[in-house]
């Protein structure tokens, strides 16, 4: 099918082979209906002409715009994304769908466009855990051991409610449904504790940030040696390095994350799930740009599993997802926990969608 990247550079062009997930998907079956729009190379957030199915004056996320929308209008029940800050996770919050980033390399990314070798994971929407646990077995991911199919709903799990540094770009909305989604699993029988990250983990979201400038002015001198003028200008400012990153810093901040993934999984061992927020807030007014992703690339960034599930709403009525996360390669386990408690948030949360 065409895949331009929604960059003039590649106006009309169209692949000869698949990208390996379609040809996973194409091989189980799987129809495939068609192409979703994105942001510039699913690397900037200028929007692109999607629009946001609940209210159509607000953006529906990105960079996987088109994705999020399009399992949120009942175009399609399942859809593929990629995440190398927050493009699945976000557009999942904002469209009130379930969005997964599973743990980073599990699902083969050989045939698509590469910003970050080291962040970039495929990403999976869908309007239940049952489809994405379709997609899942199709890509063929699975935890080391099987995981405990919960029995008696959330009673007798136990969570963690961890806002992390950057609660202060929280609003509202966000505010208002980490406190009842906290209060929803408690009165459902789970026990839930506030945790907070160690120091070590401050300068996390900063080296992001670092790791995907860095790696952003490898991925796009191609284009910008052929068709600079074509080009994002933000693009264009990671090959020129404008974001005045050093060499010495990249290596700091991919060792430092590094050190950090482990220490994680440690953390989240101890839970059934760890509850973060998925956005700042509900989705923004216009379309201009995909919104914030600072609640979204430190787990990028841990390479860990990440499920956003839908129930809350801001103030204009907009959903607002929460996250689960777990350790890295515990994909099914966190699957089971969202099923039963997304049972809850979408039962009891305040939300619900009017479409389809």
């Amino acid at each position: 099918m065409p895949t331009q990247h929604n960059s003039p550079i590649y106006k009309n062009d169209q692949p000869e082979l698949d990208g390996a997930s379609i040809t996973m998907l194409r091989a189980a079956g799987a129809l495939i209906l068609g192409k979703t729009r994105t942001t510039e190379f699913a690397a900037t957030v200028s929007g692109p002409a999607t629009t946001n199915p609940h209210d159509s004056s607000r953006t529906p996320g990105g960079s996987s715009s088109g994705s999020g929308a399009a399992v949120a209008d009942f175009q399609a029940p399942i859809a593929l994304g990629t995440q190398t800050g927050g493009s699945t996770v976000r557009p999942g919050s904002f469209n009130g769908v379930y969005a997964m980033k599973p743990t980073w390399a599990s699902i083969s990314r050989e045939g698509q466009k590469i910003y970050s070798l080291i962040l970039d994971t495929l990403g999976l929407y869908a309007r239940s855990v049952d489809d994405l646990k379709l997609l899942l077995e199709v890509f063929g991911l699975k935890d080391d051991q099987s995981p405990q199919v919960p029995r008696d709903g959330v009673r007798g799990m136990k969570f963690a409610v961890l806002r992390t540094m950057v609660w202060n770009k929280a609003g509202q909305g966000t505010r208002n449904a980490m406190g009842k989604g906290a209060e929803l699993l408690k009165s459902h029988g789970a026990e839930v504790e506030e945790i907070e990250f160690p120091a070590e983990f401050a300068r996390l979201p900063d080296w992001h940030t670092c790791i995907l400038k860095s790696d952003g002015r490898t991925a796009f001198r191609p284009e910008y040696m052929v068709a600079k003028d074509k080009l994002d200008r933000s693009l264009v400012e990671h090959v020129e390095e404008a974001h005045g990153y050093s060499r010495k810093d990249y290596l700091e901040a991919f060792d430092g994350v590094g050190a950090l993934r482990p220490k994680w999984d440690a953390i989240a061992r101890e839970y059934d799930a760890v509850i973060v927020p998925s956005v700042p807030d509900e989705a923004p007014d216009g379309i201009e740009s995909t919104g914030s992703a600072a609640f979204n690339s430190m787990w990028t960034a841990l390479h860990v599993p990440v499920i956003n599930v839908p129930g809350f709403q801001g103030e204009h009525g907009m959903p607002i997802g929460l996250s689960l996360v777990a350790p890295r390669f515990h994909d099914q386990a966190l699957l089971e926990v969202a099923k039963v408690v997304g049972e809850i948030w979408e039962k009891e949360g305040g939300w619900s969608s009017k479409l389809g």
